[in-house]
């Protein structure tokens, strides 16, 4: 499976952030208005530096100094007359410490529509602790706003950002192309509701080097229609794992394909690598994903395909996944297993999963060999193997 190729470098990427730095174009939120207390709301002055480096023919740079800048709410819209606009963030941008403020919306920061943005540095503090208690209470709350969002867009780099305590989901691409993340951190406490750290679907084209994420919920979640995602170097703990899923959710849904992940490390988690779908009709599938050199330490589910999911056994008792699931690859998986269960493959009745392979995996259990449980999965195996396969 190759790496997916883009249309650009992040060499070229970078090169091209810092000449935007030495010419003309370089918008500063101080001068626009912004107060680095964390108290005054810097919203309109961020827009603003937004709209003149939309508004720019020539690329443009957007410039947070260090200090703490309140933004409540901020949605930055194109098309540009540009693609080639560069965030410089060196400080901290906080959401509102009230979560109603943007509790009821989609995202706290948001990107519809552009072409060519690049993002490097800086903290995004989603302050969702409150919220977080607020739902573990069974009080009546809203659902959260994820942190940043990237919707219809082409062409985005992120590096060095780290974003801490979403409300919702740390950060969201939807409708997107030719992506790369690299050195991103993601930090929540390891029972924050429902705070996936990177979310990507309907997106082709995504990369996601060099990171560490640590939260409540997946590491990594990949929804319908993705293609061409490629995940290397990324530590995950606490968390849920990477997830392909959940899908299956819709009957008409996009299918994912060409995913490939590869030197990661799952420390503490509740999954490892996990396909799960829903347990009712779908016309979406899983094709042509590997799975490559994975670290487990102390990992519940450490291999798992999950095509029974139902949530309260709401909506999908008595039915079975639509789901396809084929060419499905495990390669050198070693670690320790949390549970005497290392590798489950729980497949549809229906569609069982075809195409699995499973080559050189040892995992342990307690310093003895794991088991394997399959049902309905079909494959082969290749080179050591602990647990003994039951394909």
């Amino acid at each position: 499976m190759e790496k997916p190729i883009s249309l650009f470098t992040l060499t070229l990427l970078f090169l091209l952030f810092n000449q935007s730095l030495a010419i003309p174009g370089t918008y500063n939120i101080l001068d626009l208005g912004a107060k680095p207390d964390g108290k005054t709301d810097s919203s309109k002055s961020l827009l603003s530096a937004w709209a003149a480096a939309c508004g720019s023919p020539e690329p443009a740079t957007i410039f947070v100094p260090k200090g703490r800048y309140l933004v409540k709410q901020a949605q930055f819209l194109g098309p540009c007359r540009n693609r080639a606009i560069s965030f410089r963030i060196d400080g901290t941008l906080v959401a509102p410490s009230d979560y109603k403020l943007i509790g009821n919306a989609d995202f706290w920061l948001q990107f519809q529509w552009v072409d060519g943005v690049f993002i490097r540095g800086g903290i995004l503090d989603g302050q969702g602790t409150d919220l977080w208690g607020c739902k573990a209470s069974g009080r009546k709350c809203p659902s959260g706003a994820a942190t940043l969002g990237f919707t219809n867009s082409n062409n985005i780099a992120i590096a060095g950002l780290t974003s801490l305590n979403s409300q919702l989901f740390h950060l969201v691409l939807n409708g997107c192309n030719t992506v790369k993340l690299q050195g991103v951190k993601v930090l929540a406490a390891g029972n924050s509701p429902n705070t996936d750290g990177i979310h990507v679907q309907y997106s082709s084209g995504v990369t996601i080097l060099n990171s560490k994420i640590s939260t409540g919920d997946d590491c990594v979640s990949i929804g319908p229609g993705t293609t061409s995602l490629w995940i290397e170097n990324v530590l995950c703990g606490p968390g849920h794992g990477i997830s392909i899923g959940s899908l299956g959710k819709d009957f008409e849904e996009e299918g994912v394909q060409n995913v490939t992940v590869k030197n990661v490390t799952f420390k503490n988690t509740q999954n490892g690598v996990r396909i799960k779908s829903w347990g009712r009709p779908s016309k979406g599938f899983v094709k042509d994903v590997l799975f490559q050199h994975v670290t487990m330490i102390n990992v519940q589910n450490p291999i798992l395909i999950d095509q029974n999911y139902c949530p309260d056994n709401i909506n999908c008792p008595g039915q079975v996944s639509g789901i396809k699931i084929n060419d499905v690859t495990y390669q050198d998986i070693h670690g320790t297993s949390a549970t005497a269960i290392a590798v489950r493959f729980d497949c549809s009745k229906k569609n069982p999963c075809i195409g699995i392979r499973l080559e050189d995996v040892k995992l342990t259990y307690k310093n003895q060999p794991a088991k394997s449980s399959c049902a309905n999965a079909a494959g082969t195996t290749l080179g050591l193997l602990g647990p003994d396969s039951c394909l």
